[in-house]
């Protein structure tokens, strides 16, 4: 059976965050979570590019590595990796079919997220890795991926206002809700974040006993390599190449770089020619990701957020580019103005899509409140979807070309790209 229409009714149950539902469809399963060393991985931005480099790292060291990302970009069976390698859509099919047979009549239905992430759990155990890098789907305390009750260490990327609608209105509310993924006397590794967040996930860490590593952001030595110094003191450090674009990745390379030592300090084999080699081969596409578009050069990303957005726009600035030309699509539910007041400058062109098969917002009423927040951008238009807004911009330019805004923008464009 097709997995879209295995997973797509499931949709309809929407975003329920809670424990007891996944508790009990994993307890059917014969709790598979409980035979997987699991790095738990939490943040509002960077978790998926940390999630790549260990991930990469540790397949590279010879050990067989499961990978949970959510979402995906064109596929399903990009959320399920092992090596590397997407789990096969018959696979996944047939590993959804038993975990929704799983699910005991009386029981409250899981969620479509709940359902895929047994599913993840299930398939990590069959196949027996060594080892399983786990991202969070949604804030942490209360996310399906939250069942692990040891991990191996515990990351926190990055917090700022995202998902506030489900999380709390400000980022401590948020900022608690992601320490949720804390566990007693398990090593935190800590990305830098506002007083407020830091303040909360510092004092769950100390209720917990854990001890938290907060590695400083790695030196740019060169246009792709970087320099990490240790947490041990003396610091060693260690030069690897960095394939990610983006100021960001020093950090995110860093908070991966702390967790893999921290690893080697548990008696895992991971050496530095395997850290070199595996931070080279980590891919993330869709994020900070060049392409080439009808002979055009195209910069793509995500930036679904203010914090994701004010990454990109430093990105591009340090290329010198000139005005920026953006084709921007957006999901309703996202802070539009503080988008838009991170990413637009002055004589900036703007081309606004709807996003396919999503809550989108619209497009004219993206337009007016651009026009009010960068009221000197020298363009701005709307148009019926990415390729005629892409023409367009490609035809009216020289400088760079931005598509941004939304992962499932980027996701259905570059499965229009590469139809599965």
């Amino acid at each position: 059976m097709n997995i879209d229409s295995l997973l797509q009714p499931l949709q309809h149950f929407g975003v329920n965050l809670g424990l007891s539902r996944i508790v009990k469809l994993l307890a059917n399963l014969g709790n598979p979570h409980e035979r997987i060393s699991v790095i738990h991985v939490a943040g509002t931005n960077g978790k998926g590019s940390v999630c790549a480099y260990l991930s990469s790292v540790l397949t590279t060291a010879g050990y067989r590595t499961g990978r949970y990302i959510s979402p995906h970009l064109i596929d399903w069976t990009e959320r399920i990796c092992i090596n590397e390698q997407p789990i096969s859509a018959e696979e996944l099919s047939q590993l959804v079919q038993k975990v929704q047979v799983a699910v005991s009549p009386d029981d409250e239905y899981p969620t479509q997220f709940e359902i895929i992430t047994a599913a993840a759990w299930l398939y990590f155990a069959q196949q027996q890795v060594d080892i399983a890098v786990i991202e969070v789907g949604l804030g942490g305390r209360l996310d399906a991926t939250n069942v692990c009750s040891e991990p191996l260490v515990t990351v926190i990327t990055s917090i700022s206002r995202e998902h506030w609608q489900q999380l709390g209105p400000t980022v401590a509310d948020i900022a608690r809700e992601k320490a949720g993924i804390i566990k007693p006397g398990c090593p935190v590794v800590m990305g830098s974040l506002p007083a407020d967040a830091e303040k909360v996930v510092r004092s769950r860490a100390e209720e917990l006993q854990c001890p938290i590593f907060t590695p400083q952001p790695a030196l740019q030595i060169s246009p792709d390599w970087a320099e990490y110094q240790s947490l041990q003191y003396p610091p060693n450090s260690i030069q690897y190449p960095l394939p990610l674009q983006g100021q960001i990745q020093l950090t995110n390379s860093a908070l991966a770089l702390a967790t893999l030592e921290i690893l080697q300090q548990q008696g895992w084999q991971i050496s530095e020619s395997a850290i070199i080699n595996g931070m080279a081969n980590t891919k993330w596409p869709g994020r900070m990701q060049w392409l080439t578009w009808h002979n055009h050069k195209l910069l793509i990303d995500g930036a679904h957020n203010p914090a994701a957005a004010q990454v990109l726009r430093n990105y591009v600035d340090s290329l010198n580019p000139g005005n920026v030309t953006w084709v921007i699509g957006m999901l309703s539910t996202k802070d539009h103005a503080e988008i838009f007041q991170a990413l637009l400058q002055t004589n900036d062109k703007l081309y606004l899509v709807p996003v396919p098969d999503n809550n989108s917002a619209n497009p004219i009423e993206l337009a007016n409140l651009a026009n009010n927040i960068c009221p000197k951008l020298k363009l701005c238009q709307t148009y019926p979807d990415v390729s005629s807004a892409l023409a367009s911009a490609f035809t009216n330019t020289n400088n760079v070309v931005v598509l941004c805004g939304s992962l499932y923008l980027i996701g259905h464009f570059l499965g229009s790209l590469n139809p599965v």
